[in-house]
């Protein structure tokens, strides 16, 4: 089961939320880090604006996210590309919002599609997004960790909503360069010290986040469905 929770978590390296990790400026060099530096632009960029607004749409069923509002990501951070109506917000997340410590933060190859629930939408995306506006404007990761954090103590973040959530169900997902590459799940945001049952044996919750740069945890419960109605494997 431990080793289940680890290649779970391992799996989850792009999750649609803001976990801390240790600070090393991006152009830092480490003979242990296959991506010891942010790629070059375009790398993280898709060129089709219609393949992109898709992708995002992957992350949930379509009864949902047919209705989302659709973000893609530019050259500064993510643009309104679809406006929606029913208060879900779908992006394509790069591997920047993984662990700041985790090896792969700056891996191109990942595209990790997330839904947000109007809750999640309201009061995690706009950390998602300002997180994206400091990497694509070349901050340290020093840096990128003490902005977000003075953000939260001056308000000018949202405090978390109740009820937030979101979908990560996409069979096109990259995740990770580990395993399989993928893994269906549902994210949800709590409260610090949130008491699920997480992390004990039998239980489907795994802890993502316990000593952020946001003030939530955040929970990973693996479904075994992709967005598309298909069978999933569940870890």
């Amino acid at each position: 089961m431990f080793k289940d929770k680890l290649a779970a978590r391992a799996l989850l390296v792009a999750g649609a939320v803001l976990l801390l990790g240790a600070s090393q400026p991006p152009h830092a060099h480490d003979d242990a880090t296959p991506y010891p530096r942010m790629a070059p632009l375009d790398q993280y960029l898709i060129a089709d604006r219609d393949a992109e607004i898709a992708l995002a749409r992957t992350a949930a069923p379509d009864s949902v996210s047919r209705d989302a509002t659709i973000l893609i990501l530019g050259r500064h951070g993510y643009e309104s590309a679809v406006q929606g109506r029913n208060g879900f917000v779908c992006v394509v997340q790069r591997a920047w919002m993984g662990p700041f410590e985790h090896p792969e933060f700056w891996n191109p190859k990942n595209r990790s599609p997330v839904c947000f629930n109007p809750p999640a939408a309201r009061s995690v995306l706009p950390g998602v997004r300002m997180r994206t506006e400091l990497v694509l404007a070349g901050l340290p990761k020093a840096r990128i960790i003490e902005a977000l954090k003075a953000a939260y103590t001056k308000k000018k973040l949202p405090a978390l909503e109740p009820d937030a959530m979101s979908y990560m169900m996409s069979k096109a997902a990259y995740l990770t360069d580990s395993g399989s590459h993928n893994l269906a799940h549902l994210m949800f945001f709590a409260p610090l010290g949130a008491k699920w049952g997480q992390d004990l044996p039998g239980s489907p919750a795994l802890t993502l986040q316990t000593a952020p740069v946001d003030p939530f945890t955040v929970l990973m419960v693996p479904v075994g469905r992709w967005s598309d109605g298909t069978s999933a494997p569940v870890p």
